[in-house]
């Protein structure tokens, strides 16, 4: 039953409503309407325009559609000359009627349908209400309608996260704040929310540092030894021409420095009179488990020491001195800075993941200032975890990714991007609905994202699109009503959408709302006009910007961000060994699947022990060799 407060439609309610015109033909999809002379007298808000909802009266239904086209077929130099207008209405739904002839829910889908001269009138503001109307419990608001301030533009929580979405706009249309306004909105709901957004510009953090969890690349931590093998040949091996070789290399080196470290650690747990059900006795390539820098390049030591012939020796030699060079660079720190090496991967993945949330149901990791050839590995671990962690929890822990900037990790362009990136965003677009992990594609160019991921997002909320290749791209993927609310996609102000998808009543054109000033993004342009006038004070910028420049770290910036940052977390890296333990969540240890503990760490001036060959096979020189053509 309606609440009693609502406007409810009768049979007998049209004779109160504004009329606009009469049916003069009807197709299964649309009607023609021809417009009454005297709608040119009417107040401009009750004039029938572009994208107005109109309705026709049958006797079992109400039948609603939007104006999706104007037109004056014979046009007289008399503006008084008694003109011919007509509409095209897309029909977009019905209000059933129950037996004494009041409208119900609204529906999607036309049963039955209006005849010729049958009068259209404009809906009622109860008939907005029905139509766009949603379960408040499972609803947020973003916004109002543009054909009614006062109706609010509801999102269903479940469709718009369960089924992914998307928000798409040119810049400077207020696509920031339509993301922060959302997400906001979100977590206002769902205090105990698990999403992870993934920052380009480091924008976000100043709209939820109340709420948020802010990773940046100077508290980030993010072991190697969580890269599975795509991942780690990109940033050892890169492009280079020799990349074939030092793969092959790497494909047998690894699982041996894998299995090192857990028969070290076997050994030193050799009161344990059973085996438990995380250890492993398999370890792969891919394997999450630990393995120290040390062995690698210690394994690497074996087979220079071994080999004679300098050919031999050169890819050897290239990976070690690779390896090295990462491991004391400090752009890499959050990944090969750590001195000791300990399973921490419960607790990396509580922290990414908000697991458990403790009043922060968003964290926000900061990709601006990480060297450019690793972003995509990062998003590419980020996202792959999030997968497996669904899988592997049963999808006990829903969670969501807000990819900002998406069409650079999955560009339509097939040589382009990172091809892990791609399989691992792709996936959760495709199956994470399965095990909760569903995905927000935030980005200003759809005609550059991958077709594959635009389309599995079921809701779109699209912004001013300016480029007419984006507006094919937005219009192939949209049926129904939506694609004759498309023409005013390139026209549309700063803070208005196209709200289309299951998340939506029906489709909408909406006015998003206002954020107060503390919860804006930072994403405000330069003002060039303003700052071109007066000349730079600051007689120590120049020299703040090279020392950030060289040490890729903000330093001397109070931004929201770094402020939060440091309140939090101390200005070094944060070591994995001083990383708060999470004992009580299960769920995030046994997505660990493994559950080693680091030998103690040798000295810091002591070098590391030369590898010796492993007498139970870990390092089966004849087969590698082979492998790599040689005999």
């Amino acid at each position: 039953m309606e609440p009693s407060d609502q406007t409810q439609t009768t049979s007998t309610e049209p004779a109160n409503d504004i009329a606009v015109g009469r049916i003069i033909s009807v197709t299964g999809a649309q009607a023609v309407v021809l417009l009454d002379e005297d709608n040119r007298s009417l107040a401009r808000e009750d004039r029938p325009e572009m994208g107005t909802l109109l309705k026709v009266e049958t006797p079992d239904s109400i039948v609603l559609g939007l104006i999706c086209a104007l037109a004056v077929p014979m046009p007289s130099k008399d503006p008084d000359g008694g003109e011919l207008c007509i509409g095209e209405v897309e029909f977009i739904g019905e209000l059933l009627k129950d037996d004494t002839g009041i409208a119900q829910a609204f529906k999607r889908g036309v049963s039955n349908y209006p005849g010729l001269g049958d009068i259209v009138f404009r809906a009622s503001k109860g008939e907005l209400e029905k139509a766009y109307s949603c379960e408040k419990s499972a609803a947020i608001r973003v916004g109002y309608i543009q054909q009614d301030s006062a109706i609010p533009a509801m999102v269903k929580v479940d469709e718009l996260l369960g089924k992914h979405f998307a928000v798409l706009g040119t810049t400077g249309t207020g696509k920031s704040c339509s993301v922060a306004l959302i997400m906001r909105r979100i977590i206002e709901a769902n205090p105990m929310a698990h999403i992870l957004m993934l920052d380009v510009h480091r924008e976000y953090a100043s709209a939820f540092v109340d709420v948020a969890e802010i990773v940046t690349p100077e508290n980030l931590n993010l072991p190697f030894w969580l890269l599975n093998f795509d991942e780690i040949v990109e940033i050892v091996c890169g492009d280079q021409p020799t990349r074939e070789v030092d793969m092959e290399i790497l494909r047998d080196l690894i699982p041996t420095a894998k299995q090192r470290y857990a028969s070290n650690h076997r050994r030193e747990q050799q009161t344990r009179l059973q085996r438990q059900p995380g250890d492993m006795v398999n370890i792969g390539v891919d394997t999450p488990v630990p393995y120290r820098v040390s062995d690698l390049t210690g394994l690497l030591d074996e087979y220079i020491g071994k080999l004679e012939m300098r050919n031999d020796l050169a890819p050897f030699k290239r990976i070690k001195a690779r390896v090295e060079t990462l491991s004391r660079d400090p752009r890499f720190s959050f990944m090969f800075g750590s001195l000791t090496i300990q399973d921490t991967m419960a607790e990396i993945i509580g922290r990414l993941f908000r697991i458990p949330v403790n009043n922060k149901p968003i964290s926000i990791l900061e990709l601006g200032g990480l060297p450019s050839e690793v972003i995509n590995v990062v998003v590419s671990v980020i996202a792959r975890m999030a997968f497996d962690f669904g899988v592997w929890s049963e999808g006990r822990v829903p969670l969501t990714l807000v990819c900002e900037e998406a069409h650079r990790y999955v560009p339509n362009d097939k040589s382009g991007g990172f091809e892990p990136t791609k399989r691992a965003i792709s996936r959760i677009a495709k199956e994470g609905r399965k095990y909760g992990v569903s995905i927000a594609i935030i980005s200003q160019r759809p005609a550059e994202l991958d077709p594959t991921i635009l389309s599995q997002c079921s809701t779109l909320f699209s912004l001013r699109l300016t480029n007419e290749h984006d507006q094919e791209i937005l219009r192939a993927g949209i049926s129904d009503a939506a694609a004759s609310l498309l023409e005013f996609v390139p026209n549309m102000g700063t803070g208005e959408a196209v709200a289309t998808g299951e998340a939506v009543a029906l489709p909408t054109r909406i006015k998003f709302d206002n954020l107060p000033d503390e919860h804006l993004p930072r994403s405000m342009s330069a003002a060039f006009s303003r700052q071109w006038r007066v000349d730079i004070e600051d007689e120590s910028l120049l020299q703040n910007v090279v020392k950030s420049w060289r040490s890729q770290t903000r330093l001397g910036y109070e931004t929201a961000s770094t402020l939060a940052a440091t309140s939090e977390a101390p200005e070094a890296p944060v070591p994995a060994s001083q990383m708060p333990p999470n004992p009580q969540d299960t769920l995030v240890q046994a997505a660990a699947q493994v559950n080693l503990t680091a030998p103690p760490a040798p000295p810091a001036s002591a070098a590391p022990p030369p590898a010796k060959p492993s007498s139970n096979g870990l390092i089966n020189r004849e087969a590698l060799m082979r492998r790599l053509g040689k005999n």
